[in-house]
């Protein structure tokens, strides 16, 4: 029985004029750490909030280990831990309060030890008694991760959950979240940033314009499409016979190349335009390259599986 399983779900905003999602089917496993990747206005936070109960697909059937989220609403959420991307807080409570309050929803009694274990791992000890009002965004960002997991869910859904907050959180919430999927929680995060997901995701879906591009293992995808990548810092301005296959991110440039001819090539290209460059690497496509290119490729397609 999978985590997780969407089954040909689609979403229709404006009495069908708007196509959010279409078709999307595919099942995580349980104990899965699994990535959902894509643009803006891919589809990811209608997917997710129908997972979540809080919208209807308009057809479709999504599962949580077995349980309807229409049908079987109660266990099916009882089932899951949501982090939302918007910071959502009671002012009128500690966070402690605010712990003890999310477990009664979900009838879960005498649960302090787990709520101290909580605010430690997230922190928070420090904060325990504090009002929420009295946090930093980067500090309700934790409590918002403790409140997700507070009853223990055995599949956890994280929606940019690193969203503007400091290095600090990252590593903090990555080790304790590596260490609840190496216990055996399904873990469904979305991400902007994509080396995260390269690091930690042992399976990845990509969406585009509601539907799946791509599904299959972090792995393959980086060895199926990936490249040689020449990386550098430049200045000047770029030739223009590159600027339209480059990836420029301030400094640097990403060119890519296929073998060692084509780096041969490309650097004689810059030499010839006084293209002074810095810090010269060759080496593999990361994930955000991958990413790119099938964005920037054809058209999506619906029946993508892995």
């Amino acid at each position: 029985m999978p985590a997780v399983s969407f089954q040909n779900v689609s979403k229709t905003y404006r009495g069908g004029q708007v196509k959010a999602l279409d078709g999307v089917s595919f099942d995580i496993a349980q104990g899965e750490f699994f990535g959902l990747l894509g643009p803006n206005g891919a589809g990811k936070t209608s997917l997710i909030s129908i997972l979540a109960g809080l919208s209807q697909a308009s057809g479709g059937r999504v599962e949580v280990l077995g349980h309807d989220v229409v049908g079987d609403y109660a266990a099916a959420r009882r089932a899951l831990g949501i982090v939302p991307q918007e910071l959502v807080f009671d002012p009128f409570f500690s966070v402690r309060e605010s712990l003890k309050i999310q477990s009664g929803y979900f009838g879960v009694r005498n649960n302090e030890a787990w709520i101290d274990e909580l605010l430690h791992e997230l922190g928070l000890s420090d904060k325990a008694n504090a009002n929420m009002r009295q946090l930093s965004g980067g500090m309700k960002r934790r409590v918002l991760v403790a409140q997700a997991l507070v009853h223990r869910p055995p599949v956890i859904v994280l929606d940019e959950p690193t969203a503007g907050v400091d290095v600090e959180l990252r590593q903090t919430l990555w080790q304790f979240i590596a260490r609840l999927n190496r216990e055996g929680h399904t873990v469904l995060l979305t991400t902007h940033y994509l080396e995260e997901a390269e690091a930690l995701c042992g399976r990845l879906a990509m969406l585009k314009q509601g539907r799946i591009v791509a599904l299959d293992r972090t792995s393959d995808l980086l060895r199926g499409r990936a490249a040689t990548m020449l990386r550098f810092k430049t200045d000047d301005t770029l030739p223009a016979e590159l600027q339209a296959q480059a990836r420029v991110t301030g400094r640097i440039v990403q060119i890519k190349a296929h073998d060692a001819s084509d780096v041969e090539a490309l650097l004689a290209v810059l030499r010839a335009a006084q293209c002074r460059v810095e810090d010269l690497e060759i080496g593999r496509a990361d994930l955000e390259d991958v990413f790119l290119e099938i964005m920037q490729g054809e058209p999506a397609q619906q029946g993508v599986t892995a």
